[in-house]
């Protein structure tokens, strides 16, 4: 453990142990020891943080929307896997429900149609049908996408 530890100290601990670095940063916002902060790699790590929490949130989304194109349109597994494909949009609902932030919503808004389209390849590829048989742009609601109780129907 360490004490008082300065901020060049602070940033080489980051290129060695960035968990100590990390446990370090904290004890000193704690304490307001501000003046030791390693700023440039808190700023790095902020932002990386920020970009895993939207990478999960666009991840989920996906998930959930190649599972409803699946549940939707694949005929000749439905009778088969529709259970599965249910269940799975049930916990990536529920995961993505929990992590999903005013921001974070809004940002999955802009990004939407991009996710459909890649879901829609992805299922078109999975399960060997044409991309026309997918609607060309998303036919769902994000509120839709999100709803524990909406699926398409049949």
């Amino acid at each position: 453990m360490m004490f008082n530890i300065t901020q060049k100290q602070l940033q080489q601990l980051y290129e060695i142990d960035d968990y100590l670095w990390l446990e370090e940063t904290i004890k000193l916002l704690r304490t307001k020891n501000l003046e030791n902060l390693d700023i440039d790699n808190l700023i790095e790590e902020l932002e990386s943080l920020g970009r895993s929490e939207l990478n999960k949130v666009r991840s989920l989304l996906k998930q959930i929307i190649i599972h409803i194109l699946l549940l939707e349109y694949w005929q000749e597994e439905y009778d088969r896997n529709c259970s599965h494909w249910e269940g799975e949009i049930i916990a990536f609902r529920y995961d993505l429900n929990h992590t999903l932030t005013t921001s974070l919503k809004n940002k999955l808004i802009l990004e939407l149609e991009e996710i459909y389209q890649l879901s829609r390849k992805l299922v078109s590829k999975k399960t060997g049908l044409s991309p026309d048989v997918f609607p060309n742009t998303l036919p769902y609601s994000l509120e839709q996408l999100l709803d524990d109780n909406w699926y398409p129907e049949k």
